[in-house]
């Protein structure tokens, strides 16, 4: 059946239709009928059981159910009108005849309006609705008349207009049987012509029908020469002060009413006929004035036990209550539809039927007319779907239980709890089967009215042996009933100590091992263990069996889990310990690294100092001599600073020439050595506190402006070029204006000092994703992919590099900062020449909007 979605509205619109249909006579229903020619029933209201005699369920299950209680005589007519209907595309209408499954013959009629879907399927929304008493009614009136026509050919109903002071105004008397003629009549008075009695019935008659204005019937006795006629006038308005008035000899019809009446008297044992239970009862006390031959059937009770006897006398209500709620809604209502109640036959045997009763005037004395529907296998069979339904849930819920939970013992006795609820017995419990242990139960679920088997033990191996061969390997042990079972005076004193009058025993297996076993005990009395209980402690010993291995296998883990932690402890502590050599490690590194610097920072800054004095003191003057290679040397330059070996001589007498391009040399190398050593501090810094910028808008123009003036004298120096592609009219960025710079600066100076004099440089930048772009191009060297990759990483060069590690350590910082700002920087290798440095920055638009 295809799924329909239904809507808010139409769920609305459901509950509506499910409301009326209650309260229809009769059955709303819904088709699907499919472009492959199959059929279904979508739905079906409630009325059908009073209908058909059939549940919903049953007919959409299968809908040619109902062609089977079709009137053999009117399934042609059937047939024809759905072949027209389907043929014609028109409107389904039908009424004919069926025979319900109790043998009722009703009439009905079917209407039926066809929606076409989108799927193109055709969707029949429609009614049927029950019409036997009109079509009874039909059926007498159509033998009435055709008994009376003769009568009423002969016999024509007389006309007459009549004032309102009871004057005859005029008659209509063609082919009536009257005496008297038309001129006797007209102008006379109604008491003048009519007994004093129907005189006065007439006036009052006319005065209401002239002062209401509505119709107005009456009905009167004439004595004729064939003796007392029945009459019936019917006045209409005809005009001002005057009314018509039509009179009809009804005198047959009163003698069929009245023939009718003692026909429906003298038949009323038909009802003895009907499958179903009829009974007829006094309202007052219940006591039975007459009972049909389904009735002696379904209760055991012969007629004559019966006739003359309450229903409490023969003890057939289970629940005194019933019958007063039975009475109660009766006196309300007048009808019972259809309500569920127990019935005690006479064999004692309970069994549930579905009662229908009104109270109904029995030669005027108020009796109950009560039909009884025996429904007994009907509930047994939905008790049985219910216990299934109900184990399916157990099992799964056990299922998810032992999935969800390693606990043991809160499974165990969840599982005892829910079985004995599910059995309504009075014990269960899971016993352990163990040589050492002995018997032991592990879970138990008892009703406090009876003993508990737990902490139960013995020493009588015999007797425990014997009590375990009441378990066998794989073999479900069943005692209805303790009394008829050979057992042994042992085991026979054990069940009666505990009160067990019935039990019921599944082992409980480990692979080939029987651990023990879930036990049901009925204290109360015998019982009858049917097979769906027996199945449900079976497929229930099989989910505690993997709960047991499930919680032995747990606890192999957590003795493993027990072990590994101890491990994990021990390497715990020796990590611990060695991350605290560590520690100790780094806090001499500092020590190490920041005494060293300082002595290094100290000696080179001293050498500077006495270098660069040496190289600006008196240059050009005569002390300044020319040495073999040209070069000015210096032969006994005094000492820029007191206590210090400045002079580059072995003695005042005897100086040493020393070349201008050596002293520079070594003012350079000494400039390397403190650059490095200030790296290697602010690196170290770095690491531990991370690099602290100060971003704020800036203008990458004016930055760049400012850049390009620290950098002349070095271009200058290095014969290099620096052509500026920046757009005038970028946005501003956020950055630290003296690191970015600083960037800028070591970027440029790495070009500078792995390539000969005469580099050129092209710089540029634009706008990406809310980022500015900048591009340092050179024309120098070429670098591999793994060097470009590496440039930015904190390492130590190969010392036979031309460039000196304080490089690679300025690259590591210029990427700390970049990243700082939060942006990104890396170095692209041209194929052909040169290398293209890059960095992006964020704009303060961007950096003022992010959270």
């Amino acid at each position: 059946m295809d799924e329909i979605v239904k809507s808010p509205h139409k769920l609305e619109n459901i509950t509506l239709l499910e409301t009326i249909a209650a309260n229809l006579p009769g059955i709303i229903f819904q088709i699907l009928q499919r472009q492959d020619g199959s059929v279904s029933i979508l739905y079906v209201s409630s009325g059908c059981k009073y209908l058909y005699e059939l549940e919903p369920e049953a007919i959409q299950a299968d809908f040619r159910v109902l062609y089977k209680l079709i009137h053999p005589q009117d399934i042609k007519a059937f047939t024809e009108s759905i072949a027209y209907c389907s043929k014609n595309i028109t409107p389904w209408h039908w009424e004919g005849r069926i025979i319900t499954p109790s043998g009722k013959l009703k009439w009905i009629q079917a209407t039926s309006q066809r929606e076409l879907q989108e799927s193109g399927d055709l969707l029949w929304n429609g009614l049927v609705i029950d019409i036997t008493d009109r079509k009874q009614a039909q059926e007498q009136l159509l033998e009435s008349e055709a008994r009376y026509k003769a009568i009423l050919d002969a016999i024509p109903d007389l006309m007459f207009r009549i004032s309102r002071d009871s004057e005859y105004l005029d008659l209509k008397s063609e082919g009536a049987n009257v005496t008297l003629s038309k001129e006797e009549i007209v102008g006379k008075h109604v008491d003048e012509l009519l007994p004093s009695d129907v005189a006065a019935i007439s006036l009052e008659a006319i005065a209401k029908t002239l002062d209401s204005g509505t119709l107005q019937t009456c009905e009167y006795q004439l004595p004729t020469p064939l003796g007392v006629k029945d009459y019936e006038a019917r006045l209409v308005v005809s005009g001002q002060d005057e009314v018509v008035a039509i009179v009809r000899d009804i005198t047959e019809r009163k003698q069929a009413e009245v023939a009718l009446q003692n026909l429906a008297q003298k038949f009323a044992k038909a009802f003895s006929c009907s499958p179903d239970s009829i009974t007829i009862s006094t309202l007052q006390e219940g006591r039975f004035i007459e009972v049909n031959d389904s009735f002696v059937k379904l209760s055991g009770y012969e007629r004559d036990e019966a006739i003359g006897k309450t229903s409490f006398e023969l003890n057939l209500w289970v629940h005194d209550r019933d019958r007063q709620n039975l009475l109660q809604e009766l006196q309300a209502t007048g009808v019972v539809r259809n309500l569920e109640f127990e019935f005690r036959q006479k064999s004692g045997k309970i069994i549930t039927t579905l009662l229908s009763a009104e109270i109904i005037d029995l030669d005027g004395l108020p009796s109950i007319l009560a039909v009884h529907h025996d429904i007994t296998e009907r509930k047994q069979v939905e008790a049985q779907l219910r216990l299934s339904a109900e184990r399916d849930r157990l099992l799964a819920e056990t299922l998810v239980r032992i999935r969800s939970s390693l606990k043991l013992e809160e499974i165990l006795q969840t599982t005892v709890t829910e079985v004995r609820q599910f059995l309504q017995a009075d014990r269960v419990f899971i016993g352990l089967n163990n040589t050492k242990l002995g018997v032991k139960t592990l879970a138990e679920s008892v009703d406090p009215k009876y003993p508990s088997v737990t902490g139960w033990s013995t020493n009588d191996e015999a007797y425990l042996q014997e009590l375990r061969n009441l378990i066998k390997d794989n073999v479900v042990g069943v005692i209805e009933d303790i009394t008829q079972v050979a057992l042994s005076p042992k085991v026979k004193a054990h069940f009666q100590k505990f009160q067990t009058r019935a039990t019921l025993s599944v082992p409980i297996m480990l692979g080939n091992e029987l651990f023990g076993a879930l036990i049901a005990n009925q204290c109360s009395g015998s019982r009858h263990w049917q097979p769906i209980e027996i199945d449900l402690l079976q497929q229930m010993s099989e989910q505690v069996a993997i709960a047991i291995q499930q919680s032995q296998i747990y606890q192999k883990l957590a003795e493993l889990n027990t072990n590994l932690e101890h491990q994990v402890q021990e390497r715990t502590a020796q990590l611990q310990q060695k991350m605290q050599e560590v520690e100790e490690l780094h806090r001499v590194k500092d020590v190490v690294l920041h005494t060293v610097a300082h002595d290094l920072r100290t000696s080179v800054m001293g050498n500077l100092m006495v270098l660069k004095n040496l190289l600006n003191q008196k240059v050009g003057s005569g002390e300044w001599g020319v040495g073999n290679g040209g070069e000015e040397l210096i032969t006994n330059a005094p000492c820029p600073m007191p206590h210090t070996s400045a002079s580059l001589s072995t003695s005042a007498q005897s100086p040493i020439p020393v070349s201008r391009s050596i002293i520079e040399r070594m003012i350079q190398g000494n400039d390397r050595q403190l650059t490095m050593i200030n790296s290697l501090l602010e690196i170290n810094s770095c690491e531990k506190h991370g690099i602290d910028i100060k971003p704020e808008p800036v203008d990458f123009n004016t930055l760049l402006g400012a850049t390009f003036t620290q950098l002349e004298p070095i271009l200058r120096q290095n014969q290099a070029t620096l052509k500026n592609l920046v757009p005038a009219d970028l946005p501003l960025v956020m950055a630290d204006a003296a690191r970015l710079e600083k960037v800028l600066a070591h970027l440029i100076t790495h070009s500078l000092q792995n390539n000969p004099p005469g580099l050129n440089f092209i710089l540029s930048a634009s706008v990406e994703g809310g980022m500015i772009r900048t591009q340092i191009q050179d024309d120098g060297v070429v670098m591999s992919k793994l060097e470009c990759d590496r440039l930015f990483d904190l390492h130590v060069r190969d010392p036979q590099d031309c460039c000196s590690t304080s490089i690679g350590l300025k690259t590591y910082l210029c990427r700390k900062v970049i990243k700082a700002h939060g942006g990104e920087i890396g170095v692209i290798s041209n194929r052909k020449r040169g290398l293209i440095f890059w960095f992006t920055l964020p704009l303060a638009t961007s950096a003022t909007n992010r959270p």
